[in-house]
């Protein structure tokens, strides 16, 4: 399901993603895979995106430093509001 970008995202991927996200916080998306939670940062046009675990600890990132703090702490506080 996940697909690497190499380009900017428009308008209809931004929305294929946010549609499919389990949860969406201060333009974050949330996405639930297996055992796993996909974060991509939609307020942006460049594909930045984290992959972390379901206690939030971060295994993948194109996220710059700033973006994965604001991304994991999104996750503390709020994962328990996430549909799965």
């Amino acid at each position: 399901m996940w697909k690497e970008f190499n380009f900017n995202m428009n308008r209809e991927e931004k929305k294929t993603i946010a549609d499919s996200a389990n949860m969406i916080v201060d333009g974050y998306s949330f996405t639930k895979d297996d055992n796993t939670i996909k974060v991509v940062n939609l307020n942006i046009s460049e594909p930045h995106s984290m992959i972390m675990t379901l206690d939030g600890k971060m295994l993948e990132s194109s996220m710059d430093p700033i973006e994965q703090t604001i991304a994991m702490d999104i996750w503390d506080k709020d994962r328990e509001f996430m549909e799965v």
